[in-house]
């Protein structure tokens, strides 16, 4: 019988890193989410939502030979750059195929962060609870001592350790991820926990999609060291409060704003560009934002409105990264 790999097991958000007893601990890093299967030197590598990737990251795929045949893992496709993870470089690698691939690979290699097993040498282990799936997963490790671009990912049930891993953030952590010990690896079912850090911050507003009578999502920015204003990331659409709290205060800017000209994508995974209207950039708003960055240093995820900020002059916001 020929096995399939399985949907990814998925997390559900929660507000508090608390491990609670009977839970394991694991860093979430920033990057694809991704899964590997090696059945008889063919390998497929496929992302959470069953996009095919292997043909965009061969040295993964060539490092595959360092598993057990017939054996599938669950895991991470992580870039670094420097010393932090660089998430655009990992999607500029997505489309490439072919000598392009091969480059990118040299440029950019890409390393497979494994945190689960789901398959071992022809058994199927995901009705095995966690701790029996991590054993396993530890000693294959162990035993194969498979190198780089191979990285097993650190798990844990102490909450000191958990609480050291949050400092992580500066170099790409993206929050942590909670496992019970005793479940199984339940294809598509969120049983899984994650958190992730969050910080409330100021940005100011420089263009608005909508317009300023009704704005739907803000653009905000801050100066950098030599007074230039930088794109900083972009809101989630506003509730319908933020209306009252913004009448009267976004102003279109007329020429000479520091963005005349620029482009705005519709989010990461697309090349759609934003119809904008650039706005004076005088207005402060406070805003929730969570710790992945891009190298730029722009905020990956949209942030999310709390409030505006008439108290604090654009000059007194923190500067740009």
């Amino acid at each position: 019988m020929t096995w399939t790999m399985p949907p990814p097991m998925l997390t559900t958000p929660i507000p508090q890193p608390v491990l609670r007893p009977g839970w394991a601990a694991e860093p979430k890093w920033d990057g694809y989410r991704a899964q590997l299967s090696l059945d008889t030197g063919r390998v497929e590598l496929r992302s959470r939502r069953g996009t095919q990737m292997t043909e965009a990251f061969p040295e993964i795929v060539d490092s595959a030979a360092q598993l057990p045949d017939r054996t599938a893992v669950d895991g991470e496709l992580i870039v670094w750059e420097g010393d932090r993870l660089a998430f655009e470089r990992l999607q500029q690698r997505l489309p490439r195929r072919g000598a392009a691939a091969a480059r990118a690979a040299g440029e950019w290699p890409a390393h497979f962060v494994a945190f689960d097993l789901l398959r071992l040498s022809g058994t199927d282990i995901t009705r095995w609870p966690y701790r029996r799936r991590r054993s396993a997963l530890e000693s294959l490790f162990t035993t194969r001592r498979p190198t780089t671009p191979w990285a097993l990912c650190p798990s844990t049930t102490d909450q000191t350790v958990v609480t050291e891993w949050l400092t992580w953030t500066t170099v790409g952590m993206e929050g942590i991820v909670f496992k019970r010990l005793d479940d199984t690896y339940r294809p598509g079912a969120r049983g899984w926990l994650k958190y992730k850090p969050r910080e409330t911050t100021e940005a100011i507003v420089g263009a608005i999609t909508g317009t300023p009578a009704a704005p739907r999502t803000l653009l905000l920015g801050r100066y950098d060291t030599t007074g230039h204003l930088q794109y900083a990331g972009r809101t989630t659409t506003l509730p319908h409060d933020a209306d009252r709290a913004l009448a009267g205060l976004l102003t279109a800017a007329g020429p000479g704003h520091p963005w005349t000209g620029w482009s705005f994508s519709a989010g990461w995974s697309t090349r759609e560009a934003l119809t904008v209207t650039l706005i004076r950039p005088e207005l402060v708003v406070e805003v929730g934002v969570d710790v992945a960055r891009d190298r730029a240093g722009r905020w990956r995820h949209p942030a999310r409105w709390h409030r505006v900020r008439t108290d604090l002059p654009p000059s007194e916001v923190d500067p740009a990264l």
